[in-house]
């Protein structure tokens, strides 16, 4: 009879011939009457009803081409006569549906288990349904087998329970954590059983020696996967132990690489260099004396594994107190950070992109995440201190130092990666962890998966696409936690601070220098009291922020000031999240809170303007045109003008926020803001460092303020077609020098078309100053804005407004020296820009005389400012340390740099600025001043500017007076980054002395 011609037709569609290339015909050769006949190949049928449920459950496998090639090795090996008799096993598959489920999914994804069972047939048996209807347990135990020899015995045991292991796991009935257990309880029977045979076979007359094997790694953490070495440690009772000892650790080590996978003890004391067994007080020993930061890591998932498992619990309970105090060592934190950049510089090139466990993005990127956070904030908080990478990730979310999003993110990841690598693993018992590139091998791990094929998208591509997709979170994430700055604060802190028990905090707090530790300790449990995550999140971030309160000269206002805050943002999500996550965010607003007054009064009416402090560039001043746009866009958006200029000035209390936390954190080290300038360079913040760049970005903002201002008030006050307004600045502002508490000296000018009613547009022109000056003057929670036009001529005397023509006659005809001093700062601000620059044209004559002073005009602004000194100076004040008034202070250099203007301007175009620095550098620069006297008066003046904005940031409100001791000293120190306050007063005295000489001499010229 001739044999039928091969036609493989619908067994394609049962997905056999994928991986062959031939379309199914290999397939109908091994179904078919010749194999195990469950196939009609000219029907093209199964043979009937059982056999099309086993070609479907065959279709459903990883690789149907394997599964079906390894059932015909098995049936095959079971040794089926020809006399037509079914095979026992095809029998047994079509009665007993679990059965059919499991062995088809191990033939289909493990070539490895179906060379076993091609081997040991009967071996099927052990996945079979119970009487009872459940599956075989897949739980990690050994089951006794028949056999003289031990080690063959302990073999067929250990692939047995892998079996079953694998069974469940590949068809759902075992999740990963479930599945990583069994692995590591069936280590832990089998190296409980090889050390049973080691002692067994030790000489007759041997003691038996008290010998503890510790699991490490994966297996001591309850997350082994399939081939993996297992990591011990041996640990001995006493020196009488060592010998037996060693020969059990050794025997043990030889028979679980004959019957499982190999035991690798690299972790002990020196590693392969140090002895195999060490007693419990050598360990101790080394580990106090030696141990580096990684092996304590290594020793977060030490578990007793074997052998005399109170001798390892011992072990385990001793060094402890080392484990969870190795993170208070300095270099701790980098070195668990060097370590994982180093595992990823041993890895091959061309693996790189390709290694799901120490890769970029892989597994190692989640363990050193999870153990770094265990080793730092474990040592406060016991609930970490599990072995396991995910029950820690589960806890350090439970326990707030997690983002509940990116904890699930990580766990996500985690099972995502540890599936692949199962997986990989599984099909040859190989030990891999990279990702094949082979095309069919690729198919074959998207379907051990589970992937499929979609519309637009084969199955590869799906399991590609997601993998992608957790490898850039979980590399995202675990920079984020490896690296936040948080983490060295934290190890920083005595792991005593940790524990905010009472009694432990109100001991941590007195050590700290708090002056009222009671109350200190109240505003403690309001903050951290109960079980809720704030309180967690709290519970963490504190022990930090009191070292940080403590370093300010008032810590229980630094606390206070933080109780306020979270007060009224402990309720939105993002605050303690961005505390926590938000690289330096609660390092910087501890010190804000701590240092300035002004600015946590500023934070407690704006809080959600913290989130400044968390990125480099927001703590940058905005540009004077983005100011001015953004302002005068939101009066816009009101038709009201109150609500207009409400907008406005919360945009100016944000403003305000970011120039004073700025400048409270520019001498803060590694907590200053390095914002990035457009060219992609870091630039310093504006801060103390740079006292003309505060007093421009606080300018601009009150330019930007007066200008919406402005527009708000002319919106809503009638005035004549073609009339024009302009505000001109004077004083600081004018100069670009303004401070925190400055008001905005200004004059107030129109002009109006020739023809007008000249009687109409000055009526117009006062009600849009006078409006203007009433909706900055609106009482608010923001702050107050004054707007000073006492600098106009005649002073509070004459007209608020007058127009361009009255101001030039006025000028031209009664203006004193004085006046012609002030003008020096004007210029224009906000409003007609050709207006302004026609004023500024008008009064230069007058600011820069072409023939500079007669010598009685030098007298008279001598003789003023001798006055001023003697009149304005406040009673009882210091003059040696007065920053306005005081000698050598800000007065003194400007009136010296202002009689020069005017002395000299009208020939020397280069001194007309309203800066002061800047035409004191002109003046020297021309020769009008010596090269030292410039110097000294630049340093007197600068550092009386800087004193006089860090007295404000401390204080919160006005003030000029240097004290000379006592919390506002201290705090003005702190802010300009010195150290001890008597030594900078003595330095404040020294330069105050030789910027007044300078001046005298500038003066008497």
């Amino acid at each position: 009879m001739s044999r039928p011609t091969r036609t493989p037709g619908r067994l394609a569609r049962y997905g056999f011939g994928t991986a062959e290339g031939d379309g199914g015909a290999r397939a109908a050769d091994l179904l078919g009457p010749d194999g195990l006949r469950l196939w009609l190949p000219v029907e093209q049928e199964p043979v009937d009803e059982r056999a099309g449920e086993l070609l479907a459950a065959l279709s459903r496998a990883a690789d149907p081409d394997l599964a079906l090639r390894q059932l015909h090795r098995i049936v095959e090996a079971e040794g089926r006569t020809t006399d037509g008799t079914e095979s026992p096993l095809l029998a047994e598959l079509h009665a007993d549906p679990g059965l059919r489920r499991r062995l088809v999914a191990v033939l289909g994804a493990s070539s490895a288990l179906g060379d076993h069972l091609v081997a040991h047939p009967e071996h099927s048996a052990a996945l079979r349904t119970a009487p009872d209807g459940l599956a075989p347990l897949a739980e990690g135990r050994l089951e006794p087998t028949d056999g003289g020899n031990p080690v063959a015995a302990l073999r067929t045991a250990y692939r047995l329970a892998l079996l079953r292991i694998a069974a469940a796991d590949l068809t759902g009935g075992r999740a990963l954590e479930q599945t990583m257990a069994a692995l590591s309880a069936l280590a832990d029977a089998t190296l409980a059983a090889a050390y049973e045979i080691a002692v067994t076979e030790l000489a007759d007359g041997t003691d038996r020696p008290r010998l503890a094997v510790v699991a490490m790694g994966k297996c001591g953490g309850g997350e082994l996967n399939y081939v993996s070495d297992v990591d011990v440690i041996f640990v001995a009772a006493e020196d009488a132990d060592l010998p037996a000892a060693t020969l059990v650790a050794t025997r043990l080590i030889h028979i679980c690489g004959l019957v499982a996978w190999p035991v690798d003890a690299a972790l002990r004391p020196e590693g392969n260099r140090g002895p195999l067994v060490r007693t419990l007080a050598s360990h101790l020993a080394y580990y106090r004396r030696w141990a580096r930061t990684w092996e304590f890591q290594a020793l977060l998932k030490a578990r007793p594994a074997a052998g005399d498992l109170p001798l390892a619990q011992e072990w385990i309970d001793q060094l402890a107190p080392l484990v969870w105090r190795a993170a208070e060592r300095p270099e701790a934190v980098e070195d668990v950070r060097a370590m994982r950049r180093r595992i990823i510089d041993h890895i091959p090139p061309k693996e790189l992109e390709r290694e799901i466990k120490r890769g970029p993005g892989g597994l190692r990127d989640i363990e050193f995440a999870v153990q770094l956070l265990q080793l730092v904030h474990g040592r406060g908080d016991e609930t970490l201190r599990a072995p396991g990478t995910i029950p820690a990730l589960r806890a350090l979310v439970a326990g707030g130092y997690v983002g509940r999003a990116d904890g699930e993110a990580l766990l996500r990841g985690y099972r995502f990666l540890r599936s692949v690598e199962h997986r990989l693993q599984l099909q040859a018992l190989r030990r891999t962890h990279t990702v094949p590139t082979e095309p069919a091998a690729l198919r074959w791990l998207a379907a051990a998966l589970g992937f499929t094929a979609t519309a637009g998208r084969s199955a590869v591509e799906s399991f590609r696409a997601e993998w992608v997709t957790h490898a850039a979170e979980v590399r995202r994430l675990h920079a984020k936690l490896l690296y936040r700055p948080l983490l060295e604060s934290v190890a920083r802190v005595p792991a005593d601070g940790l524990r905010l028990t009472p009694e432990a905090a109100r001991n941590r707090l007195e050590i700290l220098g708090f002056a009222d530790p009671a109350g200190a300790l109240r505003h403690l449990q309001a903050l951290t009291g109960g079980v809720s995550r704030t309180a967690a999140i709290q519970r963490t971030l504190l022990p930090v922020l009191l070292s940080e309160f403590a370093d300010a000269p008032e810590p229980d206002r630094g606390l206070l000031n933080y109780r306020q805050v979270s007060d009224k943002l402990g309720s939105t999500p993002w605050y303690l999240r961005l505390l926590r996550d938000g690289g330096p965010v609660a390092r910087r607003l501890a010190r804000v809170l701590a240092l300035s007054r002004y600015a946590a009064d500023l934070l407690a009416r704006d809080p959600e303007a913290l989130r400044l402090l968390a990125e480099e560039n927001e703590l940058a001043p905005r540009s004077s045109e983005v100011l001015r746009e953004g302002f005068v866009a939101a009066a816009a958006r009101h038709n009201d003008p109150v609500e207009a200029t409400r907008a406005v000035r919360a945009l100016r209390r944000r403003e305000l926020v970011r120039v004073a936390c700025a400048d409270v954190l520019s001498r803060a080290g590694a907590l200053a803001p390095s914002p990035t300038r457009p060219d992609g360079a870091k630039r310093p913040p504006p801060g103390l460092a740079d006292i003309t760049e505060v007093g421009t970005a606080l300018s601009d903002v009150t330019d930007a303020t007066l200008a919406a201002a402005l527009r708000a008030a002319r919106a809503s006050q009638p005035a004549p077609e073609g009339l024009r307004f302009a505000v001109i600045g004077m004083g600081r502002l004018g100069g670009y020098e303004s401070n925190y508490l400055s008001d905005a000296d200004v004059l107030f000018v129109y002009d109006q078309q020739a023809g007008t009613d000249e009687a109409a547009a000055r009526t117009a022109a006062q009600a849009i100053a006078e409006e203007l000056r009433r909706l900055l003057g609106v009482p608010a929670p923001d702050p107050p804005l004054g707007v000073d036009a006492d600098l106009r001529p005649e002073g509070r005397q004459g007209p608020l407004v007058r127009s361009l023509a009255a101001y030039a006659q006025y000028y031209a005809r009664w203006s004193r020296v004085w006046e012609a001093q002030a003008l020096l700062r004007a210029r224009f601000v906000c409003g007609d820009a050709d207006l302004g620059a026609e004023f500024e044209a008008m009064i230069d004559p007058v600011r820069y005389p072409a023939g500079g002073l007669t010598r009685e005009q030098i007298v008279e602004i001598c003789r003023i400012k001798a006055r001023v000194e003697n009149e304005r100076l406040p009673r009882g004040a210091d003059p040696a340390t007065h920053t306005k008034l005081g000698r050598g202070a800000l007065a003194d250099v400007e009136w010296a740099v202002q009689l020069v203007q005017l002395r000299h301007a009208g020939e020397i175009p280069e001194l007309r600025g309203t800066r002061t620095l800047d035409a004191l550098a002109a003046a020297e620069r021309a020769g009008l001043i010596d090269p030292a006297d410039a110097a000294a008066m630049a340093a007197g003046w600068s550092l009386a500017a800087q004193v006089r904005n860090a007295l404000m940031l401390v204080r919160g409100r006005a003030g000029d007076q240097l004290p000379r001791h006592g919390v506002e000293l201290a705090g003005v120190v702190r802010l300009l980054g010195r150290d001890d306050p008597g030594e900078f007063l003595d330095e404040y005295l020294r330069v105050g002395r030789r910027s007044r000489a300078a001046t005298e001499r500038v003066l008497n010229a």
